[in-house]
């Protein structure tokens, strides 16, 4: 007869359990997201999301410095223009924000992995995430004609020196469009981090305060993904995948970790988990009124979605975490 097991055991002391963890975050596994603004020596921080701030490319710069002596491999910018226009001029301009930051930091940092969003909501005076036909009020953003826009949006990332091109507009076929016109301008070796399944999800709210890209009318529940859904995200990623994504992204991250798990399980690419705005907003004010502790709930969250199966997790708590980490 065997002996009983006792699983007990294993969680005697903090170094055995740490000996048999399964899952173990580390600061290699983290991208930390960056707003950059015009102007020089602007650090405005967000009012939904404390400690997360809005920052010219100076400070950004400084920023950068910090997070890779953190051990963060990446961050990933989104820029606020100067102006927003129907064409998403400041998305795909030479001289646009996300641009000069992105030079800026490859610069001074040039170890960094700089991942930029490529994405045209924060740069449209609308607020959609492409062509809108005049008059729409719902949101139904013209898809073939979006394309072209994020295809000149990418090659300036990349002329910019962009080390990963990350689309998040959902557009159908916008991975192959990026591909091809990367490609057409020698940038083959720059891989592309898709927004494969992207969610109409509320955990969004802070973080358009961060980018100023809310929507003037409408929703963007034409071009998202209906949160009830999951098999669609498989469709997503397999049609993704096809086109010549290199990685794979969920978005958000808390709600929907059986579909970081699904995404893992269907292919070998690295997935990434967007721990989003809200997601990071709500652990904030509930630690800030002393109702959580907030390294441990971060950290549990965090290895939560290594668990589901996540490689890579971009977080508005990284530098936190990275600190966290160093310390245990």
């Amino acid at each position: 007869m065997f002996p009983v097991h006792r699983p007990r055991r294993l969680r005697a002391s903090a170094d055995l359990r740490r000996m048999v963890r399964e899952n173990l975050v580390t600061a290699n596994d983290l991208v930390y997201p960056l707003f950059a603004v015009p102007g020089e020596g602007i650090a405005q921080e967000v009012p939904s999301m404390p400690g997360v701030y809005q920052m010219s490319v100076d400070k950004i710069v400084a920023e950068a410095k910090e997070i890779y002596d953190l051990g963060i491999p990446s961050i990933i910018l989104f820029g606020i223009p100067e102006q927003k226009d129907t064409e998403a001029t400041g998305a795909w301009h030479d001289c646009g924000i996300v641009q000069k930051a992105t030079q800026a930091v490859k610069e001074a940092v040039p170890d960094l992995i700089v991942t930029v969003d490529t994405c045209l909501c924060e740069y449209t005076s609308h607020g959609h995430c492409g062509y809108l036909q005049e008059g729409d009020l719902v949101g139904r953003v013209l898809n073939d004609p979006t394309l072209e826009l994020l295809k000149k949006t990418a090659v300036s990332q990349a002329q910019a020196g962009a080390d990963i091109i990350a689309p998040s507009g959902m557009m159908d076929g916008f991975v192959q469009a990026i591909r091809s016109a990367l490609d057409e301008a020698g940038f083959q070796n720059t891989p592309i981090l898709s927004y494969a399944a992207k969610y109409a999800s509320a955990y969004y709210g802070p973080f358009r305060d961060a980018a100023e890209s809310s929507p003037q009318s409408g929703d963007r529940r034409t071009y998202q993904m209906d949160p009830a859904n999951s098999r669609e995200a498989l469709k997503e990623i397999a049609l993704d995948i096809e086109e010549g994504a290199d990685m794979l992204m969920v978005k958000p991250a808390l709600a929907y970790m059986d579909v970081i798990w699904q995404v893992k399980q269907a292919t070998n690419l690295p997935v990434a988990a967007y721990n989003v705005s809200g997601e990071y907003s709500m652990v904030k004010a509930a630690a800030l009124n002393g109702w959580i502790d907030e390294q441990q709930v971060v950290l549990e969250t965090l290895t939560a979605y290594k668990r589901a199966g996540a490689d890579l997790i971009l977080t508005y708590h990284a530098k936190d975490a990275a600190r966290w980490l160093a310390e245990q």
